[in-house]
C-alpha cells in the first residue's frame, strides 16, 4: 500500500488539470473568451470599458446614419411625386417657384 502513496497526489494533479482542460475546450465549442482575469470573477467584465466606449461610438453612428436615412426619404419621396404627376402638374408648380 506505500508503494501507491505517490498516486494520490498525481491523481489529483490529473483530476484538476483534465478539468482545465475540459473547461477551456468548452468555452472555446461555445464562443466565449478563453483569457479570465480576477474581474471577470467578481463579475466586472475585462473589457468593460472598451465595451462601454464602443457603445457609446456605435450608438453616435445610429443617430447620425437615421438622421440621413430620414433626409434621403424625404429626398426620394419628391423624386417619386415629380416621377408620378402628370407633367403639366409639374411644368405649373416650377413656374409658380420663379
Amino acid at each position: 500500500m506505500r508503494e501507491l502513496s505517490w498516486l494520490v497526489p498525481v491523481l489529483i494533479v490529473a483530476a484538476v488539470m483534465a478539468s482545465k482542460a475540459f473547461q477551456t475546450w468548452v468555452r472555446a465549442k461555445h464562443g466565449y473568451p478563453m483569457e479570465e482575469s480576477r474581474r471577470h470573477r467578481r463579475g466586472q467584465p475585462a473589457g468593460d470599458l472598451d465595451a462601454d466606449r464602443k457603445i457609446a461610438l456605435l450608438s453616435t453612428e445610429n443617430e447620425r446614419l437615421v438622421g440621413q436615412v430620414s433626409r434621403l426619404e424625404e429626398r426620394i419621396a419628391v423624386l417619386e411625386r415629380i416621377a408620378t404627376d402628370p407633367a403639366e402638374r409639374v411644368a405649373r408648380e416650377i413656374d409658380s417657384l420663379r
